[in-house]
């Protein structure tokens, strides 16, 4: 039986892959952040535990929880994330440093407590789930676009560098997909972003009637969760995964824009 440890499984992507991979036979580690969340699942009947990205601890003692269950690594979806929406002129520091914390270095810590194991069993699959927001920016999302961009050259060099090892790194770049994703980001504008002083205050009272919409309203383009984990799947039982997928209709869109149209015309894209 295949093994395979995924974060982030609360709810949304993370959720569905658990759900959807263990119905298919594999072993799930389920992670979740907060200890009542893996409760929840442990009764839905799925092996969970807890991993803190933000948390070097946390992430440790996920590791130490793999080898204590045999000790074998077949896969590993780094799909936890948040984020944390605002101007780039008004993130302070310690917004990113807070995002880059969760959304970027724990992916790098947890990989490479794993890549031994993987590398002592001849290989495995490190697939990390990025965005349409590592391959082009969008106003409003500096933070987040950050620390996807910064992923994305991450795996790419990752990738690179385990050539011959049997270890397969692989990149899902979703768009639009129906999360809590917007909801979960509203306590970390409120906590990081002063917008009443910023000199788009204006501007901040219009994205703020957005971020806070609870009409339910869908996006033009945005899928369910399932779109992800059947790309998951693929990355994780084709013989031979693609290094990256693109999930959505603007994925592809920002795809082809990035490759071949000028900045000046890719800026008026995508405002």
């Amino acid at each position: 039986m295949n093994t395979i440890l995924i974060t982030g499984c609360s709810s949304g992507i993370g959720y569905d892959a658990a759900k959807e991979l263990a119905a298919r036979g594999w072993r799930v580690l389920a992670t979740c952040r907060q200890a009542k969340d893996c409760a929840r699942l442990k009764a839905e009947g799925l092996d969970s535990f807890v991993l803190d990205y933000a948390d070097e601890s946390s992430i440790a003692s996920a590791v130490d929880e793999i080898k204590a269950r045999g000790g074998r690594l077949d896969a590993l979806f780094n799909n936890g994330a948040f984020a944390s929406p605002g101007l780039v002129e008004d993130l302070p520091r310690d917004a990113l440093r807070a995002i880059f914390e969760v959304n970027l270095f724990g992916y790098h810590d947890l990989t490479r407590r794993v890549l031994p194991l993987m590398r002592a069993q001849g290989g495995g699959r490190i697939v990390n789930c990025s965005s349409v927001l590592g391959i082009v920016g969008a106003e409003w999302r500096g933070a987040y676009v950050a620390t996807k961009f910064a992923l994305e050259g991450l795996s790419d060099v990752l990738r690179l560098e385990m050539r011959g090892t049997g270890v397969e790194v692989i990149l899902i770049e979703p768009g639009p997909i129906g999360t809590k994703i917007r909801v979960n980001a509203q306590a970390h504008f409120e906590r990081w972003i002063d917008w009443q002083n910023s000199a788009r205050a204006a501007d901040y009272a219009r994205f703020r009637a957005r971020l806070y919409d609870t009409s339910g309203k869908k996006d033009r383009f945005e899928l369910t969760c399932t779109a992800v984990t059947k790309a998951l799947i693929h990355a994780v039982e084709a013989r031979r995964p693609k290094p990256r997928y693109y999930v959505t209709m603007p994925t592809y869109i920002a795809g082809l824009a990035r490759r071949f149209l000028p900045t000046r015309a890719l800026d008026w894209l995508v405002r």
